[in-house]
């Protein structure tokens, strides 16, 4: 037998059933390679010959015959490789639906074992990727009609149910891998509208969509090029969309009152819409204000995102974040830690480092914050000592940043509120309070004499 085909050769029919004979011999022989070689050949010889010129193919059922053959001789010799290869020939090819879901079936059934032990690799992923594309047939012919089916909806129901099955646990093998995670995800939910909607679809279809979102979300914030974030930001908000949707649905078949999708399509949507500059943003925080029951948490990671590049949005960051310490105030036993990293957080936002004046919020209502932290640390155990430390030092220095501006009642004040944190310091009391009582001194007298440029410097903050 010839190990290759000329172009001559292409034109004598009898070549076609050669090389199916030498596809035998080389399975009978154990010799994948060969096998492979010679399907590989034999599929190049079926799809490229004209009807006209061969009268032994006029049957356009003839190619297919030959590869779900070719499939059915590999199977039975343990040649399992090759019939893969063979089924994936038959599956593309074949204009019979359900002839093509049967060997897509069979194909998954043969390569998912092999591929859940494989490490992750560049070969895994060709393999991963192959399943993609049968994937996407089966999508294809599941949108075809069914012929002879007495029961066309049930049966595509049923078919869908089994590669949304697979699509939805590939998708949860690729977790180092998110881009074919996501793939995988959204061939679950697009599968899934072929079967009959219950509850179950629903939270599968939500969960799905879910994912794909977060993961573009995730991709957006390491991408290289706006362009290419904003085609990421804008597939996001698809998803979102669609989930909102399916969310809704999904609320009137039972109570899912502890299910975090809301709050998660909230800060998707928020994350969107701040770093496009979406003009919309306002009006969708209007109705964000108005939910019942936002958690600090929630409103935290509102903050978050609203300066997190490109947004910049501080005035909404210290809007949410007011909310969130309203939110922690109103508990019956109050979380001292987290009260305090998100005062940390609204101070810095209203005070930043190295600001000008413009830039800086009103020092009364900013005065407000420290007051009510100093408040709680007077009246309440466990408040962090070098969170205390960074009041501190943040105070006194919003007091020298007055002073430079001929400020000087507003300097004495800031300073002097300065020294009220240092009666609360534990440990570090002592390592700090004759620095700032002569501090203190000198600033008194540079006020009397309106000068002088005094700074306190905290080796941690």
């Amino acid at each position: 037998a010839k190990e290759a085909v000329t172009e001559a050769e292409r034109c004598d029919p009898t070549n076609i059933f050669t090389q199916f004979h030498i596809f035998k011999i080389a399975i009978l022989e154990d010799n994948s390679d060969k096998a492979l070689q010679a399907i590989t050949t034999l599929e190049n010889l079926l799809t490229d010959e004209k009807p006209e010129d061969n009268n032994l193919l006029t049957d356009r059922g003839s190619p297919t015959l030959l590869l779900s053959l070719a499939a059915q001789f590999a199977l039975e010799n343990g040649q399992h490789i090759v019939a893969g290869k063979a089924l994936e020939y038959l599956a593309q090819h074949s204009d019979d639906p359900q002839q093509v879901l049967t060997a897509l079936k069979c194909l998954f059934r043969l390569v998912l074992p092999k591929v859940s032990q494989m490490p992750e690799s560049e070969n895994k992923k060709k393999e991963m990727d192959r399943l993609v594309t049968c994937l996407n047939i089966a999508l294809l012919k599941l949108a075809q009609p069914f012929d002879g089916e007495t029961s066309t909806l049930d049966a595509r129901s049923n078919e869908a149910h089994w590669f949304r099955k697979m699509a939805w646990n590939l998708a949860v093998q690729s977790n180092k891998d998110p881009v074919t995670m996501r793939e995988f995800f959204i061939l679950s939910y697009k599968l899934s509208q072929f079967c009959t909607s219950n509850q179950v679809i629903l939270i599968m279809q939500k969960t799905c969509l879910l994912m794909a979102a977060a993961v573009d979300l995730e991709q957006g914030r390491k991408a290289s090029t706006t362009f290419e974030q904003t085609n990421l930001l804008n597939r996001a908000l698809e998803q979102i969309h669609k989930c909102k949707n399916i969310w809704n649905l999904l609320k009137q078949t039972g109570d899912f009152s502890n299910d975090p999708c809301e709050t998660l399509l909230l800060l998707y949507e928020f994350e969107v819409k701040a770093k496009m500059n979406d003009p919309s943003l306002d009006s969708f925080l209007e109705s964000v204000w108005e939910l019942p029951h936002l958690e600090s948490k929630t409103l935290e990671t509102i903050a978050s995102l609203a300066v997190e590049i490109p947004a910049h949005y501080p005035s909404i960051a210290r809007k949410a974040l007011k909310r969130a310490l309203l939110l922690h105030k109103k508990k019956e036993s109050i979380d001292v830690l987290k009260y305090s990293k998100c005062m940390h957080k609204l101070i810095n936002l209203s005070v930043p480092d190295g600001a000008s004046s413009a830039d800086l919020c009103p020092l009364e209502e900013v005065w407000g914050y420290f007051e009510d932290a100093l408040s709680l640390i007077r009246h309440t155990e466990g408040y962090p000592e070098m969170e205390i430390l960074w009041l501190m030092t943040k105070s006194w220095n919003t007091g020298i940043f007055m002073y430079s501006r001929s400020k000087y009642v507003s300097a004495e004040k800031w300073c002097g509120l300065a020294l009220h944190f240092l009666d609360h310091l534990g440990s570090l009391k002592r390592s700090y309070e004759i620095q700032m009582n002569v501090l203190y001194s000198e600033l008194m007298e540079a006020l009397d004499k309106n000068k002088g440029s005094l700074s306190v410097k905290s080796d941690n903050y």
